[in-house]
């Protein structure tokens, strides 16, 4: 039950059978080669459109129960992490800045891009796979597909290519074959991108990804943890905390930040350090995943699924059964303020980092953002009913969002050193 977000973008589902054809819940990599010439078909009735992130954090309720509260609100600094979990993905956000810190140091901290590898065919055939990875992009992320536009041809590439790979590990799970997945077939899964990070691609969409982490500073990291999160998706249907909550909203989305930065760029103007540019990162994923689960409470529990804390819930004299009945209360209204509190909380903290990137990648995270922040408004215009009215923010709110997001995106870094997480 997670859906792909590019960094900080949106998507939506696609049928997998364009990348790769399943048998006994294993993909088969020999049909990948052969999707780059099919037509992309159209989303299905009923597929999540947008990232499908999760998570809850800061603040407090407006009756006596309260939510965790937290020194930062994403990974913070060693001796104030307030949970085991925030302390996992705080070492993996560490490991990254230090990947991305040694290759800022050249050039004035310009990304030095690496020559193309060689990878089995021609490169004839490299350029068709990210055509192809741009196709995808797109068709079911068009806003973001078009501030990609806006960056150079090797980050507009290799950003295609992440968010192609992270759709189809989605799908695994999530998508028309997903009843036939097993732990097994990700196991598997996993054993390929390590070969794909490897420099032995299997498929020509895999040749671009392979392609793409050889010549920027990703870490392999973020994608295993995103194929953990997929794990946790076939096994667990409960969240009984915030830090198990947390966890999982890294699987699946924090770690899209952590993949994306380093093709997007840091601003050679920014003093920001670059372990505070991811946790920017990784907030904005926790924002939207939370907002994806505010969004589909009604459509999780018609699937057995309830992506909230189960002690919160217990705190507000709610349960499973009041999910699963679908009735708007007051008891649901004011809990469903204090969850949408939190996730502008961190929508905040990743507009600190936002301005941080470089030039050319601002745009479009802004307009996702800003985008993906408006679906909070439309929850509470729906008077917080998210059992059968599903928040979408219509074509014309989405139009007015553009020129927005492009005039923040015109903001320059700031020019004194800030860590852009306040304890």
């Amino acid at each position: 039950m997670s859906s792909v977000a590019m960094f900080w973008v949106t998507s939506a589902s696609t049928d997998p059978s364009n990348y790769y054809m399943f048998s006994n819940g294993n993909p088969d990599p020999s049909s990948s080669a052969r999707a780059l010439t099919k037509p992309t078909p159209k989303l299905r009735r009923g597929s999540k459109n947008g990232v499908y992130l999760k998570y809850s954090c800061l603040g407090s309720s407006e009756r006596s129960y309260s939510l965790p509260i937290l020194s930062s609100l994403v990974a913070n600094p060693a001796g104030d992490i307030a949970g085991p979990s925030e302390q996992k993905v705080y070492n993996v956000v560490l490991k990254q800045a230090a990947l991305v810190n040694r290759q800022l140091r050249s050039a004035d901290h310009a990304l030095d891009v690496k020559p193309d590898m060689v990878v089995p065919g021609t490169l004839s055939l490299l350029s068709e796979a990210y055509d192809r990875c741009g196709e995808v992009c797109a068709e079911y992320a068009k806003t973001f597909y078009l501030g990609t536009m806006l960056m150079t041809p090797e980050r507009r590439k290799a950003i295609w290519a992440i968010y192609v790979w992270c759709r189809r590990t989605d799908e695994l799970v999530d998508g028309p074959n997903a009843s036939h997945i097993t732990p097994t077939a990700l196991d598997r899964w996993e054993a390929r991108l390590e070969d794909v990070f490897q420099g032995r691609p299997y498929d020509m969409l895999d040749a671009a990804l392979s392609d793409t982490v050889n010549r920027f500073p990703v870490d392999i990291q973020p994608f295993k943890d995103m194929i953990e999160g997929m794990r946790m998706d076939l096994r667990k249907s409960r969240y009984m905390n915030f830090d198990e909550l947390y966890l999982y909203c890294y699987y699946v989305a924090g770690t899209v930040g952590l993949m994306s930065v380093p093709v997007m760029g840091i601003s050679p103007e920014s003093k920001a350090s670059t372990e505070s540019v991811y946790n920017a990162a990784l907030a904005l994923g926790i924002a939207n995943q939370l907002t994806n689960i505010l969004r589909d409470v009604g459509e999780d529990a018609r699937r057995g699924r309830v992506y909230l804390p189960q002690d919160e819930l217990a705190q507000a004299g709610l349960s499973d059964e009041d999910i699963f009945a679908g009735k708007v209360t007051d008891k649901w209204r004011i809990f469903m303020k204090s969850q949408i509190k939190r996730a502008r909380m961190f929508f905040d903290q990743a507009e600190k980092g936002v301005t941080e990137l470089s030039a050319a990648s601002r745009w479009p995270v802004w307009a996702s953002l800003l985008l993906y922040r408006k679906i909070l408004d439309e929850i509470e215009v729906n008077d917080y009913n998210n059992f059968t009215k599903r928040a979408y923010v219509g074509k014309a709110k989405k139009i007015m969002a553009l020129p927005v997001a492009y005039a923040r995106s015109m903001i320059q870094p700031s020019r004194t050193s800030s860590s852009l997480v306040e304890a």
